[in-house]
């Protein structure tokens, strides 16, 4: 969504964004502007932001791109967040009980331990977001596995496996992989120039080391679960 964070600058950017995706074989996308963020504007779920994804849907469709768009914000871990998803400022993906979550990079893993916990209690299912990428993560994987046991899902970067955030992120990724502690990849993407929307060189890496079968899963089967509310 063009305009509201670090994202797609224009309509222009957003649209060639959503060609990029459809060509590279996605049918489906969510878009997940951030939201409650820091120092910025919040995005809550107001009226102007989803006057802009309504703007964006209708955009894609005029523009005969045959791709399905569909609501959802990244929501970083501050304040009350079960209470903001309650209420309505917050959303998850496709109304669904699946909110997209992410915490600061070198945030404390009892911290995120305490902030997830507070979610699952009020029936949502928390994916958080590109894991791989935090520092509690790199010091200590087994904080990966308690959160992944506590019931929520884990969502990785396709730019980590290819090394663009950097060696330690690369390598918790693949670790995830060998471990199956992973449930989605996602592309992350911030614009049509770099971490751009192409998720397919992620399923080709994940049916090569991998299986066929295991790359449906995370970034065919479990995505289409959980924007459809279903049970991963």
């Amino acid at each position: 969504m063009y305009g509201v964070d670090d994202g797609a600058d224009t309509m222009a950017e957003t649209l060639e964004m959503a060609k990029m995706a459809y060509r590279n074989g996605t049918r489906v996308i969510a878009v997940t502007p951030h939201s409650n963020t820091p120092g910025s504007k919040n995005n809550f779920w107001h009226e102007g932001l989803c006057e802009r994804f309504l703007e964006v849907k209708n955009a894609v469709k005029e523009a005969g791109i045959p791709l399905q768009i569909l609501s959802g914000q990244e929501i970083f871990a501050k304040g009350e967040v079960a209470e903001l998803l309650k209420n309505g400022d917050l959303i998850t993906l496709n109304g669904s009980r699946y909110p997209l979550i992410e915490f600061p990079f070198k945030e404390r893993s009892e911290n995120v331990f305490k902030k997830l916990e507070s979610v699952l209690a009020e029936g949502y299912v928390p994916i958080v977001a590109h894991p791989e990428r935090y520092e509690f993560v790199t010091e200590n994987f087994d904080s990966l596995i308690k959160i992944q046991k506590m019931g929520c899902l884990l969502q990785i970067n396709t730019g980590s496996l290819e090394g663009n955030f950097g060696r330690g992120a690369k390598a918790n990724a693949k670790k995830m992989l060998n471990h199956h502690a992973v449930h989605v990849v996602a592309s992350d993407a911030h614009s049509p120039y770099v971490r751009t929307p192409v998720l397919g060189d992620a399923h080709e890496y994940i049916s090569e080391n991998y299986s066929t079968d295991f790359a449906d899963r995370l970034l065919l089967k479990n995505p289409k679960a959980i924007l459809e509310n279903k049970t991963i």
